[in-house]
């Protein structure tokens, strides 16, 4: 499946569950996607917290779906598109180097 067609299944999802209302108590804006992406990003850290193995790895793939799709209505409403983005930061990573720690 393309990255177009996940992002456009993301939007039916969200356009169902009235949350693209202008009365939504749960609005769309690129500050509150934001937010949530944080916080599903943090929830993938508590798979972690005080162990080094995946102790639930269907749990771990819900949030990891869950920053997917954060990520992926962020980056379309702000206009941003994702697949470029990834291709351009790819090609700029590719001459960059790191520091050894």
């Amino acid at each position: 499946m393309e990255l177009k067609e996940l992002e456009a299944r993301m939007h039916d999802f969200v356009a169902a569950k009235g949350w693209y209302a202008p009365d939504s108590p749960k609005a769309q804006t690129p500050k509150n996607l934001a937010v949530s992406l944080a916080l599903e990003a943090a929830e993938v850290l508590e798979h972690f917290q005080w162990r080094a193995e995946v102790r639930d790895r269907e749990a771990l793939a819900g949030e990891l779906a869950d920053v997917a799709l954060y990520l992926l209505q962020l980056a379309s409403l702000t206009g941003i598109d994702l697949e470029q983005a990834i291709l351009d930061k790819l090609a700029h990573n590719h001459g960059r180097e790191w520091p050894e720690p």
